[in-house]
């Protein structure tokens, strides 16, 4: 149901999404984070293509937080704000973040291997369905992703909308 990767350049991190449906809870879940009762980043899945675009904003901001250079107060809003093609901040979490009324969210978790413990207590604090993280497709906005982020006709005729995503979440940085 959740998928974990190992990062690459840290070993000793690993990345778990999992994926709700027909959550009930959103706010009350929101507010948990808010206050620092939930270890993870609460995102609306409508905004995401793919679980890699997650894996990409959570690599920037544990490399990002391991050389202290986060722009955010926290690994877990940092991988929010990795997300927005944008320097905005507050305009990431409007966009990427879980609001009160969704009836979905991705919970992304950064944990060290031996943390088993953190997935089974986010499963009992969402109230809602559990569905393979995979399935984060079948959510997907594709019309407001590519107003976001600009994607134009031509662009999507030599690459996928997950390059363009991808190409400009790695690349705001230099722009």
């Amino acid at each position: 149901m959740h998928v974990t990767h190992e990062l690459e350049l840290f070993p000793d991190h690993r990345v778990t999404q999992m994926l709700f449906k027909e959550v009930k809870n959103a706010a009350e879940l929101r507010q948990c984070a808010v206050e620092g009762k939930i270890k993870g980043a609460l995102i609306n899945p409508t905004m995401l293509l793919n679980p890699f675009q997650v894996l990409v904003a959570a690599n920037k901001a544990v490399n990002l937080q391991t050389i202290g250079k986060m722009k955010t107060r926290s690994l877990y809003s940092e991988i929010i704000f990795n997300l927005s093609p944008t320097n905005n901040i507050s305009e990431a979490f409007k966009r990427f973040g879980s609001s009160d009324g969704d009836d979905s969210v991705l919970v992304v978790l950064v944990h060290d291997k031996d943390e088993p413990q953190l997935l089974s207590d986010i499963t009992a604090r969402v109230s809602g369905r559990q569905v393979p993280a995979e399935d984060v497709s079948s959510l997907t906005d594709h019309a407001k992703i590519k107003k976001l982020y600009k994607i134009t006709p031509q662009e999507e005729k030599c690459g996928t909308l997950l390059d363009a995503v991808v190409c400009r979440m790695a690349s705001k940085d230099i722009m």
